[in-house]
């Protein structure tokens, strides 16, 4: 039997390097991109610019919207919120895969910006129509929930940007190095300058939402407020089109994920067969393939069967087997192998994502019932405000640890990143139980000086608002930057580098399901935490009024989660095997990546 095998694997090499040989003129005869790189960013980049503005001057305040115009209490509002941002990064993964496999990225991404702009128009329409949201209370008035309806039209909002999303964020990078050749220096310059200003556009839209349009809907008119947004949005759909005859257009050439559940479907169907060594197995590579060849690794040798040939598997006369869902490449196989191995990593993030959501929810209500005065003109910071610390010091330690501390590293490990990603990653999860437990202090002092000492005010539909100042705040937020810039933007690049370039997409995903996952998981503990803290002998941890409610509890509750988190990490990062590493090198070690192009 092995003998037959290896004739007919033989022949199928045989094929393959026949079609090559053959394929080399038609390559030269095939028409060239008209790559216009520079002359394409000043739309794509105007268009970046203005989505995030649009998205950003929305979901950067609209925690209190809800709670202020819906009337909604904060537990049920940051329970909605949780799950709006986690099924708007859980349908990147269906925006990839429809863009991969149909309409491509420039169709995807232009239907996308149409539906956030009408999504962003409808949630202004709740403000301005006084019919589709409750109408005003005082402040010792019972307020009357939103009616059925209302909470539909609102729903439809939410339901066009969570198409939105799904559609813009998996393409938008992605589009824009489309622009330019990979093939080229200056091409290769050109994607690195446009992912530096995709980031820069990025910080700048947080900055601007956080400040000025959320000073807009708090002080001066939520209706105001909230077209702002929308009017951003048309303007980044005007953009994005006006540049459409000289895009490059890339055209949907099938989903890596059909690739994945072939290498699953043909391991099932062959489970009962013996194990093959590797030069047995069917490598086939496709002439024209984008992704780099990867080596045979032992972990995973279940799926090795998926590429075991059998009689019943015939050979096409490009190379190709003919039932694809029978047999599959070695090389199909690495690339699974490669997906699998990044789970516990991603899983580990999901619960990062959990505990660090807090700075971003909860923050706000402690800031709504803090002193928030500045100077004796008695201006108030607006409490969604006070996350835009979080990306100040996040784009500083950036700054600080690119320049100064990765060269110092440099000089002690001989590495040229200084430390692994999976230690970058590993260094901010171990920063963010300090973050839980300065959160938890905070809150103590602040819940401690509203009840002995004289408050300075009440928060309608709360209670008494702290002497506490809110810049106490900034502390754990200023921590809480700096885990995200060495966790959040490690994993992104961590899943870039580690899927193949065939997966790249699907690495792209990953990142916004890990934050889909722990926001779902984060309303998962709120709504735990609230129903079995109800009626407990200290009280409810979560309560309309902080002052009355235990929220360091919960705090402290995060802080456990993350240390079990981090250990966890320690061990899955231990057993990793980096991507293109070979099996007789030492796999409880942390390696470097093969540097690909």
């Amino acid at each position: 039997m092995d003998k037959e095998e290896m004739e007919s694997i033989s022949i199928s090499y045989e094929k393959i390097v026949q079609i090559k040989d053959e394929t080399k003129d038609q390559e030269n005869d095939e028409p060239q991109v008209n790559y216009r790189g520079i002359k394409a960013m000043p739309y794509i980049i105007g268009n970046e610019t203005f989505e995030k503005l649009g998205s950003m001057g929305l979901l950067g305040n609209l925690m209190v919207y809800l709670t202020t115009v819906f009337n909604m209490q904060g537990t049920e509002a940051t329970t909605i919120m949780s799950a709006f941002n986690g099924t708007t990064n859980l349908a990147t993964l269906v925006g990839a895969y429809l863009s991969d496999t149909y309409f491509g990225r420039y169709k995807t991404l232009g239907f996308a910006s149409i539906a956030s702009f009408v999504g962003l128009l409808v949630i202004d329409l709740t403000a301005i129509v006084n019919w589709l949201h409750p109408p005003m209370c005082g402040p010792k008035e019972v307020c009357t929930g939103p009616t059925s309806f209302q909470l539909f039209v609102l729903c439809c909002g939410f339901a066009l940007m969570v198409i939105g999303a799904g559609g813009i964020r998996p393409c938008n990078m992605a589009f824009g190095a489309d622009q330019f050749n990979p093939n080229t220096e200056s091409g290769k310059r050109g994607i690195n300058s446009f992912v530096n200003w995709y980031f820069i556009t990025l910080t700048f839209a947080q900055m601007v939402s956080l400040t000025l349009i959320v000073y807009i809907q708090t002080n001066i008119s939520w209706s105001i407020g909230l077209a702002i947004p929308a009017i951003f949005m048309f303007i980044s759909c005007i953009v994005f089109f006006m540049g459409s005859k000289i895009y490059v257009k890339v055209k949907a050439e099938g989903s890596p994920i059909t690739s994945v559940l072939r290498v699953l479907v043909a391991a099932f169907k062959k489970r009962h067969l013996p194990q093959q060594l590797s030069l047995s197995l069917f490598n086939y590579v496709p002439p024209k393939t984008i992704s780099s060849k990867l080596p045979h690794t032992k972990q995973f040798s279940c799926l090795d069967k998926s590429a075991v040939m059998t009689e019943e598997d015939k050979i096409n006369p490009d190379g190709t087997p003919m039932k694809p869902w029978n047999l599959c490449s070695l090389q199909q196989v690495e690339a699974v192998k490669c997906l699998i191995r990044v789970l516990p990593i991603w899983a580990c993030g999901v619960i990062y994502t959990a505990a660090t959501a807090q700075q971003h929810q909860f923050i706000v209500f402690q800031a709504m019932q803090c002193d928030r005065r500045i100077g004796k003109n008695n201006f108030m910071i607006p409490p969604a405000t006070y996350v835009v610390f979080v990306m100040l010091s996040c784009t500083i330690f950036l700054t600080i640890y690119d320049r100064i501390i990765v060269p110092q590293l440099r000089k002690i490990t001989g590495k040229e990143a200084g430390i692994t990603l999976l230690q970058r990653i590993g260094c901010g999860m171990f920063l963010v139980i300090a973050v839980s437990i300065l959160s938890a202090f905070i809150e103590q002092k602040r819940r401690h000086l509203a009840l002995t000492e004289p408050t300075v005010g009440f928060q309608p539909h709360r209670g008494p608002i702290s002497s506490m100042s809110g810049f106490w705040l900034i502390p754990q937020l200023t921590l809480n930057g700096i885990a995200e810039a060495l966790t959040s933007v490690a994993l992104v690049e961590f899943y870039y580098k580690e899927f193949p370039e065939n997966m790249k997409s699907i690495g792209g995903s990953f990142y916004c399901m890990g934050m889909a996952a722990g926001s779902y998981f984060y309303g998962f503990l709120i709504i735990m935490a609230k129903k079995t803290t109800l009626h407990s002998a200290t009280g409810a941890w979560l309560s309309e009024d902080l002052n009355k409610g235990k929220l360091d509890y919960f705090y402290y509750l995060l802080a456990a989660l993350s240390a079990v988190n981090a250990l966890v990490f320690l061990v899955c990062s231990n057993w990793y095997k980096y991507k293109g590493t070979q099996d007789n090198e030492t796999s409880s070690t942390e390696m470097e990546p093969k540097q690909m192009d």
